[in-house]
């Protein structure tokens, strides 16, 4: 499953680069990862989400496709207000991207 490759990624790569910014963005149908009550792998994306160098910003137009609430993000997760728009933005500014398929 994706959700648990990208919380391996976060971990080592966080593991060895202690300093690395890492973004995590949600959009199109991706969002279980962040849903209270739908994401297998909830508690490493709260304790991930604490880390200063790591966040999780999920897409508000997703959210309003899905019918998803802000209250039903797991805590610490964040919203934009386009992920696509974030991710090219982040390029924009020297960030790598990977995408993790579903």
């Amino acid at each position: 499953m994706n959700h648990k490759a990208v919380i391996r990624w976060l971990n080592e790569i966080s593991k060895s680069n202690p300093d690395a910014n890492l973004e995590v963005v949600f959009y199109g149908q991706s969002l279980d990862m962040v849903v209270k009550n739908k994401s297998v792998v909830a508690g490493d994306v709260t304790k991930f989400a604490g880390n200063k160098n790591i966040s999780f910003k999920v897409c508000e137009i997703a959210m309003k496709n899905h019918h998803i609430d802000k209250a039903d993000l797991l805590q610490g997760v964040e919203t934009v207000p386009d992920g696509i728009y974030e991710i090219i933005t982040k390029q924009k500014e020297g960030w790598g991207y990977i995408k993790a398929i579903r």
